[in-house]
């Protein structure tokens, strides 16, 4: 037996090397069951701790896949299923609102006249200018025109009626001017007249048949055959056309 197991004393806190067997079987100052209630301590301890934590993840985990599942679940109710307002009330867009049948546009108005003042100047909205003519004459011929003022207001009024101020133009179909009763003959005077209401004033003009044009300086010819216009002006104011037709 070696030296060290011939009874020779170990001294205090001195031990044999850890080994398997010295885990499993402790030796020291206290008895071996104290050892062993340590060591069970701490497994159960180490145990739990390692349980718990276990524990804490897989709810962790499981609550985290359940709270998706449901949020899931409820915004999938939400789609399916439509609001209990949209049960009960009829959409809108379903709804058929009568059609208000159309309303026809007021006509406008006539401008109204102004109001003619007794004794003041008449004014060319309530002179009427008239061209009469025989309707149809010769080639060649002189027939006779009228110029004709009528006072269409219900109180007298004033015109300056100058010769000067009076015209008579005769026109083709295209519009082109043949001649004018003030060309080669111009006359002048001063006739300012007071017209009742409904008067008319009738002046006779000559027209010799041929064409004239302001200055009277081009050839005058004689207005062949065709259909032709004449055209009234006093002052400011025309007449409507009137037609003339020479054969």
């Amino acid at each position: 037996m070696p030296a060290r197991d011939r009874g020779v004393p170990r001294r205090r806190g001195q031990w044999p090397p850890t080994s398997v067997l010295s885990v499993l079987h402790p030796v020291g100052p206290l008895p071996a069951a104290v050892y062993w209630r340590r060591r069970l301590l701490v497994l159960v301890l180490l145990l739990a701790v390692l349980g718990g934590a276990g524990w804490l993840g897989v709810s962790l985990l499981g609550g985290s896949d359940g709270d998706a599942a449901a949020a899931e679940a409820t915004a999938t109710t939400t789609t399916a299923q439509p609001p209990a307002l949209d049960r009960v009330v009829p959409s809108l867009a379903s709804v058929r609102t009568p059609t208000p049948p159309p309303t026809e546009a007021p006509e406008p108005a006539e401008p109204s006249a102004p109001e003619q003042e007794a004794g003041a100047p008449c004014g060319d909205d309530v002179v009427a200018l008239e061209v009469r003519t025989p309707g149809s004459v010769p080639a060649g011929s002189q027939p006779v025109l009228e110029l004709v003022v009528t006072n269409t207001s219900d109180v007298p009024c004033t015109r300056v009626l100058d010769e000067e101020l009076q015209e008579i133009v005769l026109l083709d179909a295209a519009g082109t001017r043949l001649w004018g009763s003030n060309d080669c003959f111009p006359e002048q005077s001063d006739d300012t007249r007071t017209l009742a209401p409904g008067e008319q004033v009738v002046f006779p003009l000559t027209w010799g048949g041929l064409t004239s044009e302001p200055t009277c300086s081009a050839e005058r010819v004689p207005v062949g055959p065709g259909q032709y216009v004449l055209r009234a002006r006093l002052d400011t104011k025309t007449s409507p056309d009137a037609a003339l037709e020479v054969t």
